[in-house]
């Protein structure tokens, strides 16, 4: 690593607009960043890392602007630069890899024409160059037929290889700064070590800097030289990886360590004979001639949680679609509260789709941009329960009350006024305008910070005692199975390959897939990944998932 400085910022200030008034997101911060070193910035939701992390590049979103302060890169300040110019640094000598890589990437252009725009535009390489080019650094980040893969649209490939395929594009004009947004936050455990390791040996071949920014203090462990911790735009604590992690200085910093402190009481088991409000019945279904479940039963009964685990195409979500009607299985059955409901939603009366509704993983696209806050929930109140004027208005306040988001505050709002925690309750609150018996949660905390996922883990976990409601809960995340499961079903390209109540589950002897999971999941320790990966390649036992 050089010693030489290749970002430098200097009492960052940055004000977002509200009203006529602007108030301070950043609030005087310095940053430095050699060439080929990797900086961690981590904090909780609103802590203004992503702020931070755009204002490398020297831009700011919408309703932002850069109050004061400078920002170096490679001697230019570009707070004081053009547009022009910071346009021509962007993507070129400066990358970005942004979280939800299925929001950021163009659905109607094939992934090798958006990898390839980049170079061609910057002068970098020709279009043919370019798209050999593409090929190299598939194989260099393990997605699967390098020279194929390409062609496809990015509907047609998982999370996990898309997420890949925007780092790449990130890659390709080789720039000196990277900054990494949340890179893997909505991968399943084993896929994240995968694109851990592939963005890690990518970031070493070519020398390149970065910021990753991550609410998973585990993961920046294995990704960062040194980590800075963030709170309502303030540095709180810096320090080399190693040292932040052993000896955090700052009650704050201690604070973060310690999360994921919940854990839902336990509960009592059903009776042998009570029927269950879902089950699936050795459900299969085929995505066109392709067959994606392979003779699945589970059952999920009232107050209960059912999380089920599984890389991506383990087929989770499909399940849960299969459940909802919007795939008809080819084969088997699917019971609410002992009675077979029509195969396709379109066959079912409004009261069977009302008793189950959905919670998404990603609130920022779950929620329409146009309209308020109360719109959105007043929808269903008013579809599923037919009332309207005052009795509509009193019970989207309540629906609000009930996630503890003040009515007058927020019911006028608009979601980009909302942060992601707040944005995810809104889904929540959405979901329970229904008044239904059974909720699926589909990795409905994956792209939240650890403080506020617990938050919405204990509010789950309320609304689930007050109402007496039953989850489905997919995840890759295992420590979320620890806080909030009764049982846990785990699958494998379609099948299910373990399933029992979650104290069973996390003790051995374990099927070697779960194994693999439990293995899969990131310690607190800088080691952890280069073990892990030398370890699997001299074929060793992988343990198992740490105490809680």
């Amino acid at each position: 690593m050089s010693d030489d400085i290749l970002l430098r910022m200097r009492n960052i200030r940055i004000d977002g607009k509200t009203g006529d008034d602007w108030l301070p997101i950043i609030k005087g911060v310095d940053l430095d960043l050699k060439r080929g070193e990797v900086l961690g910035l981590i904090g909780e939701s609103g802590a203004g890392k992503s702020t931070m992390g755009l204002a490398a590049m020297g831009y700011v979103r919408d309703g932002c602007r850069i109050a004061g302060g400078s920002i170096e890169f490679e001697g230019t300040d570009l707070a004081q630069s053009s547009v022009a110019y910071c346009r021509k640094l962007r993507g070129k000598k400066i990358a970005y890899v942004a979280q939800s890589a299925a929001a950021s990437f163009n659905p109607a252009h094939r992934l090798i024409e958006q990898y390839s725009e980049a170079p061609v535009i910057h002068g970098v390489m020709n279009r043919n160059e370019a798209d050999s080019d593409a090929a190299d650094i598939y194989r260099r980040l393990q997605l699967p037929n390098p020279d194929e893969i390409g062609f496809r649209y990015p509907h047609q490939v998982s999370g996990g290889q898309l997420q890949r395929a925007m780092t790449a594009m990130a890659m390709s004009c080789r720039p000196d700064l990277i900054i990494f947004d949340e890179p893997t936050t909505a991968l399943d455990v084993t896929t994240q070590i995968e694109v851990l390791a592939a963005i890690r040996d990518a970031v070493d071949q070519f020398g390149t800097a970065a910021i990753y920014i991550t609410h998973d203090l585990a993961v920046v462990a294995q990704m960062a030289d040194k980590i800075m911790v963030l709170r309502y735009g303030e540095l709180v604590e810096e320090a080399d990886t190693r040292t932040m992690l052993s000896a955090p200085t700052q009650a704050y910093t201690k604070s973060l360590w310690a999360v994921r402190s919940f854990k839902s009481a336990a509960k009592v088991a059903p009776a042998p004979d009570a029927t269950p409000v879902v089950s699936l019945r050795n459900v299969s279904a085929s995505y066109g001639p392709v067959p994606v479940l392979h003779g699945v039963s589970f059952d999920i009964h009232k107050g209960r949680t059912v999380a089920v685990v599984g890389e991506s195409g383990s087929g989770k979500s499909t399940a849960a679609r299969c459940i909802t009607g919007l795939l008809p299985p080819t084969e088997g059955e699917v019971l609410f509260n002992g009675q077979a409901l029509p195969p396709s939603f379109k066959k079912r009366n409004k009261d069977q789709l009302r008793q189950a509704q959905m919670i998404y993983q990603m609130a920022d696209t779950a929620l329409n941009p146009k309209q308020r806050i109360r719109d959105i929930i007043s929808r269903p109140v008013e579809f599923y329960l037919g009332l309207s004027g005052k009795a509509k208005r009193e019970r989207v306040d309540a629906l609000l009350d009930m996630i503890e988001m003040d009515p007058k505050v927020f019911g006028h709002r608009y979601p980009q006024e909302l942060s992601g925690g707040q944005k995810q309750r809104i889904g929540i609150a959405r979901a329970l305008a229904a008044e239904p018996e059974f909720i699926i949660c589909d990795e409905v905390t994956s792209a939240l910070d650890q403080l506020v996922a617990e938050g919405i883990l204990r509010l789950l976990d309320r609304l689930q005692s007050e109402l007496g409601l039953a989850y489905m809960f997919i995840t890759h995340d295992l420590a979320t199975v620890r806080s909030i499961a009764d049982e846990v079903v785990v699958m494998q390209h379609g099948k299910v390959v373990e399933q029992g109540p979650k104290e069973e589950m996390f003790r051995p002897p374990h099927h070697p897939y779960t194994d693999l999971l439990l293995s899969s999941v990131p310690e607190m320790d800088p080691d952890w990944l280069t073990g892990l990966l030398a370890a699997r390649e001299r074929g060793d036992v992988v343990g198992e998932l740490p105490p809680a």
